[in-house]
């Protein structure tokens, strides 16, 4: 017999099931009459499971209801649900996983064709520790964890001071958390809206000769937009309001909602 678990959350009511949760519309937003965009958020780890999936999973929700426009957030560890005809339902799907999930070729296309052909990807902190063997991911996030030399106070330089993920931190950005070098990244694949500010670390314990790391970035995929930050790791940014608005500007802009730059440009001089 299958258990149901009934929820409130900032006014959503929340249904729990077996491994996967979901928002459904309270009677105030069915009667709005507007087309409600959904977000699937999948949050399996197969890799190293971070412990703030849960917090992150409980964030997402509550951002999505207060969102303006909402959106309603359904969180899966449930990679069976990456099908065509349960996709279509989606605006936007959202990863904060590690390893190589199991999703089948036929899965996989289904995956890629859902944001080429005009919806929306986001990626949180370790969406790049995913996939190693499917470099068609890779190509669509942007690039791949290389590795975190620094877990502290940095200084994140705020590149993009128009795009919604970013418009509201100023110049810099002053945070504590676990910091990631990528391979396979390049500024001509992407748009890099926050950039680690190398003064602010020990930057020799860094892999990259030009001391260039992104700390997020967004780029076209076909029709549609990839969001990704590589924050997240530390549990309060979860509560914290300047992260929350970064990436709840960072889905908006994915799912269509709201304008920004995705065209990638040089570093800048500084």
């Amino acid at each position: 017999m299958r258990r149901y678990w009934w929820l409130m959350l900032g006014g959503a009511i929340v249904m729990v099931v077996g491994l996967a949760f979901m928002t459904l519309p309270s009677e105030e937003a069915s009667a709005e009459g507007k087309q409600v965009k959904r977000l699937m958020f999948v949050n399996l780890s197969v890799g190293f499971r971070h412990d703030t999936t849960a917090t992150a999973a409980e964030a997402v929700v509550r951002l999505g209801w207060r969102s303006n426009p909402r959106f309603l957030t359904t969180v899966t560890e449930d990679t069976d649900l990456l099908v065509p005809e349960i996709l279509q339902r989606y605006d936007a799907i959202m990863f904060y996983t590690t390893g190589e999930l199991p999703m089948s070729e036929a899965q996989k296309q289904a995956f890629l064709d859902f944001i080429r052909n005009g919806k929306g990807f986001i990626g949180v902190h370790s969406a790049t520790d995913t996939f190693y063997k499917w470099p068609e991911y890779g190509e669509l996030i942007g690039g791949y964890f290389a590795g975190h030399p620094w877990h502290q106070n940095i200084r994140a330089i705020v590149e993009d001071k128009e795009h919604p993920a970013t418009k509201h931190l100023g110049d810099v950005w002053e945070l504590k958390d676990e910091i990631y070098t990528f391979r396979n990244w390049s500024r001509e694949k992407v748009r890099v809206l926050l950039s680690l500010d190398p003064t602010s670390v020990d930057i020799t314990k860094g892999n990259r000769p030009d001391q260039d790391y992104a700390l997020a970035w967004c780029r076209y995929y076909g029709k549609g937009r990839v969001f990704y930050t590589a924050l997240g790791h530390e549990e309060y940014l979860w509560r914290d309001e300047k992260f929350l608005q970064h990436l709840l500007g960072g889905i908006l802009w994915a799912m269509g909602v709201l304008p920004g730059d995705a065209t990638p440009r040089p570093k800048p001089q500084r």
